[in-house]
């Protein structure tokens, strides 16, 4: 070690592997940053802005060289707000995404993502968040800074929300890489949950956007579009409206759809069985590819009470891509099945929830339907998916409790039960503002 250190590697391990000599970068460890933010909750949660501190940790190598490829971790030792003296968050119900702003000799935004973990979250209790990891490729020699910037809480229950967080004041840099020139590399950069822009390079990233689909990128949020309906009900026909947002994740050269129905929570007017309402929906498939794509969620596990709330849950599929390009998926034909009754919600007019560069896979969907529970059929359901991997929720609520929900005004509209069927219809008042 010592004639180690007379070299001047006090920034480097030196490992002996076989025949050659390898260099292991030390971590840097950075002073924590310390910013101003503002935090904006859902619109429908009814909350004001919060205003408050963020306190991250982020840590990244010290040195490195052209070519490689770092890991960045951001630790958010105090997150902006509180979880305010409203609700309990559950375990393993948060999920936060952020952006670290890489600039001096290389410059872009990378995306990182943190595990869906952390422990129950009491009321008026600081909000507890996971570490945040991406992978950044160095492009440039010199010095390459990162910066912690905006960052988003997402909470899974009892519906989809977003909580997003933005610095109200400078953000000094948190780490200094020092960069040598190691040769040749490839232009860009990757991370969980997004890719990252550099200079001179030729990938950019749309983290948080409804497009996406290069440079490494899995995940896929859409946003939020409000869907009219015309419903064929056992009873007649019905007008309902409700917003509905369509999320992927790629796995292999398939997608894992989630179509999640925002704001749908409702009271029953009836007692309703358990196991006894189950919906489902072709998501349309535009652009490059061509045809639907089935999803459909599970049916209510426990029984509803008259007057207590109910939630849409997650419709979830997989879609195998039939088409090389950009392809786009909107809400579609939506079917609810209960008590033995079938009724039909047709939109009356579509929007592009996600579009996604896409590369044509054997049994794929274009001219027809994809999807299900069995690999490389078509019109199949997706009875088997995993319904645990919607995003969203909301940072400052978020509990199980039905009451609670309907304390907190977010009730979208007028409920009718239609043979079984339960569907959200807005008021006349504020249907005829959007007509």
């Amino acid at each position: 070690m010592s004639r180690q250190r007379r070299a001047g590697a006090a920034d480097c391990a030196l490992i002996l592997s076989g025949a050659g000599l390898w260099l292991a970068a030390v971590p840097a460890h950075a002073a924590e940053s310390s910013f101003k933010t503002e935090c904006i909750p859902p619109a429908i949660s009814g909350l004001p802005p919060v205003e408050g501190t963020t306190v991250a940790d982020v840590t990244a190598p010290a040195t490195a060289k052209v070519g490689d490829e770092i890991d960045v971790v951001w630790k958010t030792t105090q997150a902006a707000s509180k979880n305010p003296d409203v609700l309990d968050l559950d375990a393993n119900t948060v999920q936060p995404t952020g952006t670290v702003k890489v600039g001096g000799a290389q410059t872009g935004d990378l995306k990182l993502t943190g595990p869906r973990e952390n422990p129950a979250i009491k009321k008026n209790s600081p909000m507890l968040l996971s570490d945040m990891k991406g992978k950044l490729k160095l492009t440039k020699a010199g010095d390459v800074t990162l910066t912690p910037d905006a960052y988003n809480i997402n909470v899974s229950k009892p519906i989809s929300t977003d909580t997003k967080c933005t610095p109200k004041e400078t953000v000094k840099p948190a780490v200094t890489i020092k960069v040598t020139d190691g040769g040749s590399a490839s232009t860009g950069g990757t991370a969980a949950g997004g890719s990252s822009s550099s200079s001179g390079g030729n990938s950019s990233s749309s983290g948080g956007s409804s497009s996406g689909g290069g440079g490494g990128k899995t995940d896929f949020t859409g946003k939020e579009v409000s869907i009219p309906y015309a419903c064929k009900t056992p009873i007649g026909d019905k007008n309902a409206t409700s917003p509905v947002q369509i999320n992927a994740k790629k796995d292999g050269g398939n997608y894992a759809l989630t179509v999640q129905f925002k704001k749908a929570v409702m009271d029953s007017p009836a007692d309703i069985p358990a196991d006894s309402v189950k919906p489902s929906m072709a998501v349309k498939l535009g652009g490059a590819d061509k045809g639907t794509v089935n999803v459909e969620g599970p049916t209510n596990k426990e029984p509803i009470k008259s007057g207590d709330p109910m939630t849409i849950p997650d419709l979830t599929g997989t879609y195998k891509p039939g088409a090389d390009g950009k392809s786009t998926l909107s809400p579609g034909v939506l079917t609810v099945k209960a008590l033995g009754t079938t009724t039909t919600c047709t939109p009356t007019k579509t929007e592009v929830s996600l579009e996604i560069d896409t590369t044509a896979v054997e049994g794929g969907a274009t001219g027809g339907s994809a999807g299900g529970s069995t690999g490389g059929s078509t019109g199949g359901t997706a009875a088997g998916a995993d319904t645990t991997g919607g995003s969203g929720g909301l940072a400052e609520t978020g509990a199980s409790n039905d009451g609670a929900l309907r304390a907190l005004g977010l009730v979208a509209g007028t409920v009718i039960l239609l043979g079984g069927a339960v569907f959200t219809f807005l008021p006349k008042r504020r249907a005829a503002r959007r007509g």
